[in-house]
């Protein structure tokens, strides 16, 4: 089945399931030079008056060099429940040590220039806006702190803009 582009606000998703519970694949780069890793932590909203995402890569994942480098990247989401094998293992593997996304045995696709997967129900291509690391002293809350950061290893906020919008 071929990807089809709808506009932003024709989405029904729930976000809260498709990130939190079904995960995704943040994949910044083309196909050939690209890293893609699982993620279950970030938000779809509006914000600067433009349709956005948020997401939050770790400075020591192999992706973090990528998404730095790169001006673009896909958030790409799957049937829930399906390729949870293949997520989880793009989750705990570094592209570092190997063709990860050939052992996962999904298929790179281009969308709009930015490395995707076909086998995704949805990919959203997005382009970085602001990032910043996160800091310590910026926790209201320390206890969100203490339990995700024991090590100081403090996620990169990466808000982007939402350009298109694929389904099938």
């Amino acid at each position: 089945m071929e990807f089809k582009e709808v506009s932003v606000f024709e989405l029904t998703d729930n976000f809260f399931s498709r990130i939190g519970r079904d995960w995704m694949l943040l994949t910044p780069g083309a196909p050939g030079a690209c890293n893609t890793m699982t993620a279950s932590w970030g938000q779809a909203g509006f914000l600067w008056n433009k349709p956005v995402v948020t997401v939050y890569v770790r400075p020591q994942r192999y992706t973090h060099e990528f998404i730095e480098r790169e001006e673009r990247f896909s958030l790409s989401f799957f049937e829930a429940g399906a390729h949870r094998r293949e997520l989880e293992l793009l989750g705990s593997k570094s592209g570092r040590d190997g063709d990860k996304i050939a052992e996962a045995g999904l298929t790179v696709t281009a969308l709009d220039g930015v490395a995707a997967f076909e086998e995704a129900n949805l990919v959203l291509v997005c382009r970085k806006l602001y990032r910043q690391a996160m800091r310590p002293e910026c926790f209201v809350d320390d206890a969100p702190n203490t339990a995700n950061y024991p090590g100081g290893d403090h996620h990169t906020i990466y808000i982007a803009e939402v350009e298109h919008v694929y389904v099938k």
